[in-house]
């Protein structure tokens, strides 16, 4: 009697010690880990507003956490790795923080490639879709491929044409994107958005490009008094942004909960977020404006000038491409043909 007394009493309390983990186990929390101060447009209007859809699209079950402005440590070109090794759960990043990594993202940072936002990043998402998963991203696993508005230079001496660009030292954030700068003229310094303030204060770059968008998480309009813009459809630039999470993490998910989360994410979060980035230019410039910074649009004579000298550009690349054996013209044929087919 009393060994079965003993017997009912020890499962009794093992089915107790056993439910909390059950429960635990029902509720899957996410890190999320990226470079930007938390009032940023992209962590406090897409990435926490994408992580609250998923909470409750799965009915709790996943809970992400967000950690902002890289405070788990780490620099931001290391923010694809963190989330690869497992070190994080998520991580967002600009893909050029690693240059020549990831060499067909790259085609839509080409200048003069981006003539809307949000077609380009369809596009994007499009390609990642249906070909770059499977290669250059295939340690981790692409939630959302976007791109930011038009790219703008700021600058404290001002650009009115393409001569002012000679000796002018400028930030730029990409491989790409700094080949750009150094063809037309310029003296690029690599580095990522964080360090852009100090970086002006201290004379080391007289300027940035970045778009309208990020210069409210820097302070920008209070560090430079001009910004040069370009008329017509064509931007001088975009840079590629990815949500990406640890490929073993992702797998494990349940099927439904896997699904739920793809649902939320994937073309659905790469439109969304970059109509977001693309939508806050207009009050970050408005700021500009407000301040009393002279906001110069270059005409379409002189826009034409600057998209003959990026020409170097692109014919370098495709011959880097090429050596890597990847044929660059007909990505730039494909993405072209897609931003076109999604309204661009």
């Amino acid at each position: 009697m009393k060994r079965r007394e003993f017997i009912q009493t020890t499962v009794g309390a093992a089915a107790v010690l056993a439910a909390p983990t059950v429960a635990r186990a029902q509720e899957i929390t996410l890190r999320l880990h990226q470079f930007l101060p938390p009032p940023a447009p992209v962590p406090a209007m897409i990435l926490k507003p994408w992580g609250r859809q998923v909470e409750e699209a799965t009915g709790g079950r996943i809970k992400i956490e967000h950690f902002d402005a890289m405070s788990l440590g780490g620099r931001p070109p290391e923010l694809m790795d963190q989330a690869r090794d497992g070190v994080v759960d998520l991580s967002m990043t600009v893909v050029g923080y690693t240059p020549g990594r990831f060499p067909r993202t790259e085609v839509f940072e080409l200048p003069f490639m981006m003539t809307n936002p949000v077609a380009t990043a369809k596009a994007y998402w499009e390609m990642v879709a249906n070909d770059f998963q499977n290669n250059e991203y295939s340690d981790v696993k692409v939630l959302g491929a976007w791109v930011h508005g038009p790219g703008v230079i700021h600058t404290q001496e001002g650009v009115n044409s393409l001569e002012d660009m000679q000796g002018l030292t400028l930030r730029g954030p990409t491989r790409i994107i700094n080949d750009l700068l150094s063809e037309l003229g310029a003296e690029p310094v690599g580095m990522p958005l964080p360090a852009i303030p100090e970086a002006i204060s201290k004379g080391v770059v007289k300027g940035t490009v970045i778009p309208w968008e990020v210069t409210t998480a820097i302070r920008l309009s209070e560090l430079v008094d001009h910004h040069t813009e370009f008329s017509g459809d064509a931007s001088l630039y975009t840079a590629a942004i990815v949500l990406v999470m640890n490929k073993a993490k992702y797998e494990a998910l349940p099927d439904d909960v896997r699904a739920i989360l793809d649902a939320e994410s994937g073309a659905k979060l790469s439109a969304f977020a970059s109509q977001v980035m693309w939508d806050m230019d207009a009050p970050a410039r408005q700021i500009a404006v407000d301040a009393g910074n002279q906001i110069t649009t270059l005409d379409q004579a002189e826009v034409e000038r600057w998209k003959a000298a990026s020409e170097p550009v692109v014919e370098r690349w495709i011959a880097d491409m090429a050596d890597k054996g990847i044929d660059g013209a007909a990505l730039i044929e494909e993405a072209k043909a897609l931003i076109a087919k999604h309204g661009g």
